[in-house]
């Protein structure tokens, strides 16, 4: 699925499970043949006079005046579901129509703008908005699961209800390969959901966004140390979550010099080998050169509740001198705070 103004939502994985045949049509139909179209229509059973008939409620078929597609018509692609990525929100649904209820006021605010904000994205203008509601234009959608391209239209709107905040998407107009045409109830339900989850995508983007933002500025200003493990070996200390340091390592090391090899995350280590940095390097840190021989090492990082131990490992195995780790401190805390 994309849209045909080559729009690209980097947190909105999709994906596309794809038939033997490159039809759209096998996508969307059953397997094998629709010959029960053509069987013959029931007949009463006709029953000798002094017959008397039994009936069994098994496999009774309801009465009732039923309505939709049959054979080709019975679109068989799994119904669409909301991405709930949005903190605390819950999905209703009401007839094909979608609503996110929020329980506080400023979280609907920030809906509200992520939608003003992916709609301007994809370059999709409102015909009418007001503070609580937009009519947008056409969003065109090109799938590799229908014939032509969809366009689609829709009716976005914000309110309050029971002390809960509401955002409903609702889908009003619909037109296949250019043509205006009525929109069945799963393609409706399936659209309604598809944009609804271009919300939910790019709301949850600046969440991430902004937690990468607040964890960089949280890093730059980690305390480093020397300290003891529970061994009373000396160690590096970084007085900062184990999960929060782990995700300065990839940028970390290589700026001390050490190019990385293999890290693993549940294991805390990471083997890099060292080069040492030319004068330029050590000119702007304002550090001396450390005493460390080119070679491969391996670091150590221990989990300590609020705080992370560094510990450092040669070729070998074993642990550098502490005169090479009480080296490594400065130059540790120095590189972070200037990334």
């Amino acid at each position: 699925m994309k849209f045909s103004r080559q729009l690209a939502v980097s947190s909105l994985a999709v994906i596309v499970l794809a038939a033997c045949s490159s039809d759209p049509n096998t996508r969307r139909e059953a397997k094998d043949d629709f010959n029960y179209l053509d069987a013959p229509p029931l007949e009463s059973w006709t029953l000798p006079e002094d017959a008397t008939p039994q009936f069994y409620p098994n496999y009774e078929i309801p009465k009732g005046d039923y309505s939709g597609g049959i054979g080709r018509e019975v679109d068989i692609r799994p119904p669409q579901q909301v991405l709930e990525l949005i903190p605390g929100a819950r999905v209703e649904r009401q007839g094909s129509d979608v609503t996110l209820w929020l329980l506080q006021k400023d979280e609907m605010d920030k809906v509200w703008s992520t939608v003003k904000t992916m709609l301007a994205e994809i370059n999709v203008k409102a015909r009418k908005e007001t503070d609580d509601f937009i009519e947008t234009d056409w969003v065109s959608w090109v799938s590799e699961d229908e014939d032509v391209e969809i366009g689609s239209r829709y009716e976005i709107s914000r309110f309050e209800a029971n002390n809960r905040y509401g955002f409903k998407m609702k889908l009003i107009d619909w037109r296949e390969g250019g043509k205006d045409k009525p929109v069945t109830r799963v393609n409706e339900e399936r659209y309604n959901t598809l944009m609804t989850n271009l919300v939910t995508a790019r709301y949850d983007r600046d969440l991430r966004e902004e937690a990468a933002r607040r964890a960089q500025e949280l890093v730059k200003s980690i305390p480093i140390s020397m300290g003891t493990d529970r061994s009373g070996l000396p160690v590096i200390i970084a007085r900062t979550p184990y999960n929060v340091m782990w995700q300065e390592i990839p940028e970390l090391l290589p700026k001390m010099g050490f190019t990385i090899e293999e890290r693993n995350q549940s294991q805390g280590t990471a083997k890099a080998k060292y080069a040492a940095p030319d004068d330029a390097f050590w000119n702007d840190v304002g550090l001396k050169p450390i005493d460390l021989e080119p070679g491969e090492y391996t670091f150590l990082f221990g989990d300590l509740g609020n705080r992370t131990s560094i510990n450092v490992t040669d070729k070998d195995g074993k642990p550098v001198a502490e005169n090479l780790l009480r080296s490594l401190e400065p130059l540790i805390s120095t590189v972070i705070k200037k990334d």
